[in-house]
């Protein structure tokens, strides 16, 4: 008796399209490559960009610290400066300006 419960994995469904051209050693390439991995073309290809895409994403989003900025980072989180009589004034001015 099958169990109704049980769910298939659903392959994505793709609704979007990207189209580019590219000349033929290029081409050749990536069909090289897709056939050493023995996935499809379109299939190698999202792989690939999405990869690349993360990896790119990743290098603009993280921020890496020497040794010394990140004990600077530090000890200023566990022990902050003292606010400046200007730096008052400009948090009591953005207040003001944004409840008004």
């Amino acid at each position: 008796m099958p169990n109704n419960n049980v769910q298939l994995a659903q392959k994505p469904v793709h609704k979007e399209r990207l189209g580019f051209r590219l000349d033929e050693q290029t081409k050749d390439l990536i069909e090289r490559a897709a056939h050493l991995e023995s996935r499809k073309l379109t299939d190698f290809c999202i792989a690939a960009l999405t990869d690349a895409a993360r990896r790119t994403i990743a290098e603009h989003e993280t921020l890496n610290l020497s040794d010394r900025d990140r004990a600077v980072f530090f000890d200023t989180l566990m022990s902050p400066p003292q606010a400046s009589e200007r730096l008052v004034r400009a948090l009591a001015e953005h207040k003001r300006r944004i409840i008004s």
